[in-house]
């Protein structure tokens, strides 16, 4: 539906001292827009973390309780929901099997701190702080398939992934609470190919 501008408030002063019209739509909604991107005050205030496999990893088939990939954990005590905002995949040789990728929720049982994966701090100074911990393999609960994401082939990865790597914009859509656990999930097993990471949010509950 198309929907005429209309001015919601005048003279709206800005931090920087700028004086600015308010627009919005015709039923009273505000129009806004994130001035330095998208994740720019999250990142900022330390609240935006990353983090991810370092080489191309092996996977097992589906909801393998003997798993690897990479997985995003929150312990049980943290005090915080992880928000997830993006998944990213690379396939780094020519594909070893075809099948699904997806996200998997689990717990938290079984996974443990592997410091080369993450978290890291999207704010270089406020590089720290975050209660996730990140993991590439255990035994693991069989879990939930929440978030398919992707399918992976035998041809050349120009020919199914890409050139590049592939995110997955998850715009906080999936929330990992305490206890609880997100894991890839590769329908197939194949060898050391896939390279992941998580970009996430970190907010009280």
């Amino acid at each position: 539906m198309q929907m005429s501008d209309v001015q919601v408030r005048q003279a709206l002063v800005t931090a920087q001292g700028y004086l600015v019209d308010g627009k919005g739509s015709s039923d009273g909604v505000a129009f806004s827009d994130a001035i330095h991107g998208e994740y720019y005050g999250a990142a900022k205030e330390g609240r935006l973390f990353y983090g991810g496999n370092q080489a191309a990893i092996a996977t097992v088939t589906t909801k393998n309780t003997t798993w690897t990939g990479l997985a995003l954990a929150n312990p049980t005590n943290s005090g915080k929901n992880l928000i997830l905002r993006e998944f990213a995949w690379a396939l780094t040789v020519v594909g070893p099997a075809a099948g699904a990728l997806s996200l998997v929720m689990t717990t938290n049982s079984g996974l443990a701190a592997v410091a080369t994966l993450g978290p890291f701090g999207c704010n270089s100074i406020l590089n720290t702080g975050s209660v996730a911990i990140m993991d590439d393999g255990g035994t693991v609960v069989a879990g939930t398939i929440i978030a398919p994401i992707a399918t992976y082939g035998t041809g050349a990865i120009t020919t199914w992934q890409g050139a590049t790597h592939q995110v997955a914009k998850l715009s906080g859509g999936r929330i990992i609470p305490p206890g609880y656990a997100v894991i890839t999930d590769t329908t197939t097993a194949t060898t050391a190919a896939f390279i992941f990471g998580f970009l996430w949010e970190e907010l009280p509950i």
